[in-house]
């Protein structure tokens, strides 16, 4: 099998190193075995002192005294899953304010919502938050395509010699989440609860977000399926894209999209496992749509991120906002993308620069003056969707 560090992954890593290079903390998350281990193993070798992970038990009990264990360290301490240790935040603080300033501190977690907030009230000001996901087209190159939407960017899914591994991996990885992970972060909602509901997300897959049907199906209250769909937000299992609005007489759809952010955890919780099962599953489309989502949000340089509706049926499937300018994303499983009315009210409404229409072709071509079919591949070529638009 091909190793994950035969995967270049350079970019990420020059991110990194110029983050640490200004910043004093650096807290780089992401859903658990997407890579984040492999990428601070090349910075610090997990022998090291240097090198902690709060999974061993070695380096629990060396954390015992915090500020004894860390206070002589010099150079760049790593510390991984440090969601299983809140109480070092206010340490860290401690030590990242010294005068002399011999350590930076590299933590790696692997929840958001409360490592996010945990940080931002001990760290602020002394940190930079870095989000990494799986393995992408960008890394990957062109070729890796159909393989990376069918077993989706976590390495040892998207590296296993065959489909029948690749789904066992990740039949293990939600069960390891839901059985072990999330009781170890504090959570007290039955596994089979929340298996429940996120196979029922993976169906609601490209939707508008409604607590209702769910919380009927399932047979709880409104407020409890938010608070399952936060819950796997926080894990990266779950992206809410939140609507943006404009000052118009429309009606504007103001709940988020709901998506899988992995394309392989989405098929393997709807049960598909081929590709030929994939294409002639009735979310193909919704499939697509979603994993295009993921690699144009991985790759190009973006401030903001929304989709945009109305209750009279105009939409684009993503919005970004690059410094002053607002760009548009549509994705059309297609072999001939055209202009439609809800571009043209789209260019309109939102007063959009350009909007990149992404489809599985291979040309790229104008569609209108603001408007080019552009084919998903570009992504595997490192060329940028938008090549006419100031970075």
């Amino acid at each position: 099998m091909v190793s994950c560090r035969m995967i270049d992954r350079g970019d990420i890593l020059n991110i990194l190193n110029e983050a640490l290079a200004r910043s004093r903390v650096v807290v780089l998350t992401g859903p658990r075995q997407c890579g984040k281990t492999t990428l601070a193993r090349e910075l610090v070798h997990e022998d090291s002192i240097n090198y902690l992970d709060l999974e061993d038990p070695a380096s629990l009990a060396r954390l015992d005294e915090p500020i004894t264990a860390l206070e002589h360290l010099q150079g760049l301490v790593v510390i991984d899953e440090v969601q299983r240790r809140p109480d070092l935040f206010p340490v860290l603080r401690v030590l990242a304010d010294r005068r002399n300033k011999p350590a930076k501190f590299l933590i790696l977690g692997s929840a958001s919502g409360d490592l996010s907030r945990q940080t931002s009230e001990s760290l602020a000001g002394r940190m930079e938050r870095l989000t990494i996901g799986g393995f992408s087209l960008h890394e990957l190159g062109s070729d890796a395509e159909e393989k990376l939407w069918l077993h989706g960017g976590f390495p040892l899914s998207y590296l296993a010699p065959n489909d029948v591994d690749s789904g066992m991996w990740r039949k293990n990885f939600i069960q390891t989440l839901l059985e072990r992970d999330f009781p170890q972060w504090g959570v007290r909602v039955p596994t089979v609860a929340l298996q429940r509901f996120w196979t029922m997300l993976a169906h609601y897959h490209g939707q508008t977000w409604n607590a209702a049907e769910p919380a009927r199906a399932l047979g709880v209250s409104e407020s409890t399926v938010r608070r399952h769909l936060d819950l796997l937000t926080d894990a990266f299992m779950i992206r809410q894209l939140h609507p943006y609005h404009v000052n118009i007489r429309k009606r504007q759809v103001k709940a988020p999209k709901i998506y899988v952010r992995d394309s392989g955890l989405l098929h393997q919780l709807l049960g598909v496992e081929t590709s030929k099962a994939l294409l002639n599953h009735p979310k193909v489309g919704a499939s697509w749509e979603g994993f295009v989502i993921e690699q144009v949000l991985m790759t190009e340089p973006h401030n903001d991120a929304w989709f945009w509706a109305t209750h009279q049926g105009a939409e684009i499937d993503l919005i970004l906002r690059r410094k002053s300018e607002m760009l548009g994303i549509e994705c059309k499983r297609t072999d001939t993308p055209r202009m439609t009315p809800s571009i043209r009210n789209a260019l309109e409404d939102l007063e959009l620069t350009r909007v990149a229409v992404l489809y599985p072709g291979a040309k790229r071509f104008p569609i209108s003056e603001s408007v080019e079919a552009v084919p998903l591949r570009v992504l595997g070529r490192r060329e940028p969707i938008f090549s006419d638009t100031t970075v």
